[in-house]
């Protein structure tokens, strides 16, 4: 079973999904992230997801459930990347990503997620 690898910068953890997500994929990457949040006491994790050209309803929840969790785990999520085509499909099957907070680009996400209290400009809570 191929792993999404888990990059951390800083008290940051970045996502980039570059493959087509299977179910077991996507639950080895929950189980991850929930580790690696737990271990590294992340603040925040940027999940890219530029690469993804098409979406499904089970790719949307895995979003959202992710997110979920690093909530609970107070981290925030931001979702970089997105393709009009991937907002255009996740709209059409109602999915809203109740939770998840998006940018367009990894440097807007960052951005994002140091205002939200991640970091101050020198790498430091």
């Amino acid at each position: 079973m191929y792993r999404i690898p888990i990059l951390q910068m800083g008290s940051f953890l970045l996502v980039t999904i570059q493959v087509d997500m299977q179910d077991q994929t996507a639950l080895a990457l929950q189980d991850d992230l929930a580790n690696k949040i737990s271990n590294s006491g992340a603040r925040g994790v940027l999940i890219d997801i530029s690469a993804l050209e098409i979406v499904d309803s089970f790719v949307g929840r895995m979003l959202a459930g992710i997110s979920g969790i690093a909530r609970i785990m107070d981290a925030t999520t931001v979702v970089v990347g997105m393709q009009p085509a991937v907002a255009i499909t996740l709209v059409e099957l109602g999915l809203s990503l109740q939770g998840v907070r998006t940018a367009l680009n990894v440097e807007k996400g960052m951005d994002l997620l140091r205002l939200s209290g991640g970091e101050n400009a020198f790498g430091r809570r």
